[in-house]
């Protein structure tokens, strides 16, 4: 038995007593220990509920208990620990539903909940968790739909819902999981067609078997029948396109020998860009005449903002995605407004280097491009929240923008040049860092975007350039030193940072020394469209004021 002493050691980072005999119930004087990284207590003989007062332990990375005999349910509270990154509550005997509230810990990397009795339907919240590896639910009493969220976690690498009573179809938003590696949906309600991804078409019937519905194309299991009226329809159609086949052979012969020259210079500039033309479309789905046709050939109606190298569009694709359209600003003789054709080729191609190289939650996703004559875009995933520019200016959804969607929103674009600074090689440096390039969705979840004036850090480099960036966030020796490297972006970030904290540009607020914000009320500083903060979230805000003027 766990005495009630252990609190008193409050000073303890790591309590790791797993694989023993330990009985008895969980005390609640481990909320104490709020210095705790790691506690595992796995493969032991614990029964009783789970304390409440774990949610005490604001530190705590690794929460594991697995193998136990807990009882009860699953305590809401534990969605309140943020900094956890693995959470393993399998093997005991917990009941009720998965708390919604675990969708608060964006953090977590493995969530293992399997062989309890845990009921009801799926949380969508879980599909916020979006740096999640690993997600395992099955041998529980599961029942409702796959959730679509699941969808949105991109870093997710291993699924197992086996063993439920989850009914309906696997969510067509499935396909979006391209990371996925191992997936297990067996025994279940399921029916309709497998998604057509990696996971599911390198995997055995195992991972479907005990779903008398489900249909598609892995080996063992039955196909999709056709839709009733297909087989007669297709009778009928066989003829009609054989004659369109000959036609459209014929045409294409005549079609080539016209236009031979016009495809020779086409082919010339395709060939130049090599590279760039490998990573065109999107499972075939967004193409040119898609783009032209959804903008209404770039109608200013469907514009939602525009930058010194392009404008930015809103279009809805024939399959009803949504997408952003950045298109570069071209006039008649090919050149970009106020630069040469060298500069419009230098920025595309930096862009697309930068954002085809590199995989994050908190970078904004690629999805295809165009270079031509005529027209010169990219492709981006559309990000429903806008601008963080947009909405601190804007007194209504700055309103609704509270702490701690704030300070998650510092730790996401942190993630992000975190990722780009020390994960990528050569290392990345955005140079243009500003509330109007971090996009954000419905969920507040940061993405960094325009890449336009990306900067690739070579050791070997002396990495000058042209002054690129926003005014008042660029650091201000790049003006007149412009030589670019990851501190630029860092100052960047910590002007960023301040705006989040006091809900405007700092503007001169930025030059005030450390020692002089110390002796400043608190409130001088926050943004006070929203609550004064709690107690409890104080300590988080002035380490969050204190990083931001050490950038």
């Amino acid at each position: 038995m766990l005495p009630v002493r252990i609190g008193q050691y409050n000073n303890l980072t790591l309590l790791r007593i797993s694989d023993n005999k330990i009985s008895g119930a969980l005390p609640c004087e481990l909320g104490n220990m709020k210095k705790l990284n790691v506690l595992d207590l796995s493969t032991n003989h614990l029964s009783g509920g789970i304390t409440k007062s774990l949610a005490k332990l604001k530190e705590l990375f690794e929460l594991s208990l697995e193998n136990n005999e807990l009882t009860g349910s699953i305590p809401p509270e534990i969605g309140t620990i943020f900094t956890l990154q693995k959470l393993s509550l399998s093997k005991n005997r917990l009941v009720g539903p998965i708390p919604k509230q675990l969708g608060n810990c964006i953090d977590l990397l493995s969530l293992n909940l399997s062989g309890n009795e845990l009921h009801d339907s799926i949380p969508v919240e879980i599909g916020s968790i979006r740096s999640l590896e690993i997600l395992d639910l099955n041998g529980n009493s599961l029942v409702g739909e796959i959730p679509e969220q699941f969808g949105r976690l991109q870093s997710l690498e291993t699924l197992n819902l086996s063993h439920n009573n989850l009914s309906g179809e696997i969510p067509s938003t499935f396909n979006d999981m391209t990371g996925l590696k191992t997936v297990d949906v067996s025994y279940n309600q399921l029916e309709g067609p497998i998604p057509n991804i990696t996971a599911f078409r390198n995997a055995s019937i195992d991972v479907v078997r005990g779903n008398k519905g489900l249909c598609g194309g892995i080996v063992g299991l039955k196909p999709c029948p056709l839709e009733k009226g297909d087989g007669k329809l297709l009778v009928i159609l066989l003829p009609i396109i054989a004659i369109l086949l000959l036609f459209m052979v014929t045409f294409g012969f005549w079609y080539t020998m016209i236009g031979r020259t016009k495809r020779n210079a086409k082919d010339q500039l395709v060939s130049t860009n090599e590279n760039l033309f490998a990573i065109w479309s999107y499972d075939g789905v967004i193409m040119y005449e898609n783009i032209i046709e959804a903008t209404e050939e770039f109608d200013s109606k469907y514009c939602i903002g525009s930058g010194a190298y392009g404008s930015v569009y809103k279009a809805r694709l024939s399959t009803d995605q949504i997408v952003a359209v950045k298109k570069f600003h071209i006039l008649p003789d090919g050149d970009i407004v106020g630069t040469t054709e060298i500069s419009r080729q230098k920025a595309f191609r930096s862009e697309i280097r930068a954002l085809t190289e590199i995989r994050h939650r908190n970078i904004v996703k690629l999805y295809g491009f165009c270079l031509s004559p005529r027209h010169s875009f990219l492709v981006y995933e559309y990000l429903e929240g806008g601008s963080l520019e947009n909405l601190l200016s804007n007194h209504e959804t700055a309103a609704g923008f509270g702490w701690l969607e704030r300070r998650n929103v510092a730790r996401g674009v942190a993630d992000a040049l975190c990722y780009m600074h020390h994960d990528c090689s050569p290392p990345i440096i955005h140079c243009d860092v500003s509330s109007k390039n971090i996009l954000l969705d419905v969920e507040y979840e940061a993405h960094v975007s325009d890449f336009g004036t990306a900067r690739f850090m070579k050791p070997d480099s002396s990495n000058w350039t042209s002054f690129a960036g926003t005014f008042g966030y660029a650091a201000p020796e790049l003006a007149y030193t412009m030589e670019v490297n990851e501190k630029c972006d860092v100052y960047s970030f910590g002007v960023v940072t301040l705006e989040l904290i006091m809900g405007r540009h700092p503007g001169d607020f930025i030059s005030s020394s450390l020692s002089s914000v110390y002796h400043m009320h608190l409130k001088e500083i926050l943004d006070r469209r929203i609550p004064y903060p709690k107690d409890e979230f104080m300590t988080d805000l002035i380490s969050v004021l204190d990083i931001a003027f050490s950038c």
